[in-house]
């Protein structure tokens, strides 16, 4: 999937400006990673990439292969392909994990998925991500650990099969064992899927020691200000964003 997203900008239904000619573009199989500072406009991204009605488009595009999905809702625009990994998972009560997640594929493949083979799928991808059984019977994240919630979101991917993840803030709230798991079965995901992309939105490098991103961008006042490659993620881990952040501004103002 060619991803792309053309001089966007976004207000909140308050008219608060969030996103000033945001572009980026996306290629099959690359990783990118978008940081910067907390209120810069990353989780909003992420938002607005999927559709959401908390928001409003003023100007640009976002495109896939090319053709615009600005006017697609949420459900459509996830049955192209892309996933949310979401930053804090919401619990819901009385849909199970396999009742959300077999209807849900359903509707992506638009056939009704056999129970058995699905509950097979379903043991697999647990037992890759060290899950629980019982979780599987259990409603949506109804008192899973902070933990719990992202792996949960991590067997999603691994059964809907997007080709283009959006990870958000995926490393807040694991432990460095749950952290490792999660992220070998996005790796062993992306070796069976080569041409599935990734884009990461996170304050810290832990994440990067596993998923080795291709390109990194900082984000500042709505906008990519500085691109680099993974050094420029040790830079920030080292020193900060200010010192980018003001030396980008100072090349700006000359």
């Amino acid at each position: 999937m060619n991803f792309s997203i053309e001089n966007l900008n976004v207000n909140s239904k308050d008219q608060k400006e969030i996103l000033k000619d945001f572009s980026l573009t996306v290629k099959p199989g690359e990783v990118h990673v978008i940081m910067g500072p907390n209120g810069t406009g990353k989780s909003t991204l992420s938002k607005v990439i999927m559709g959401s009605n908390d928001y409003i488009v003023h100007h640009g595009d976002i495109k896939i292969n090319q053709e615009s999905i600005l006017s697609l809702d949420t459900c459509e625009r996830s049955r192209k392909g892309i996933f949310l990994a979401m930053q804090s998972p919401i619990s819901i009560e009385g849909v199970t994990n396999s009742e959300f997640l077999r209807t849900a594929l359903s509707s992506k493949q638009g056939s009704n998925v056999g129970i058995y083979p699905f509950i097979q799928m379903m043991e697999t991808a647990m037992k890759d991500l060290k899950m629980d059984d019982s979780m599987m019977h259990r409603s949506i994240n109804q008192d899973f650990s902070g933990g719990e919630r992202k792996k949960n979101e991590i067997l999603q991917m691994k059964i809907l099969k997007p080709n283009f993840i959006i990870l958000d803030e995926l490393d807040s709230g694991l432990d460095v064992d749950s952290l490792k798991i999660v992220c070998d079965n996005i790796q062993q995901y992306l070796k069976e899927n080569p041409t599935t992309s990734v884009l990461i939105i996170t304050h810290y490098t832990r994440i990067l020691d596993y998923l080795h991103p291709d390109f990194v961008h900082i984000m500042e006042k709505g906008k990519i200000v500085k691109t680099g490659d993974f050094t420029l993620a040790k830079q920030i881990e080292k020193n900060g964003f200010s010192c980018v952040i003001e030396v980008s501004e100072d090349n700006v103002n000359e």
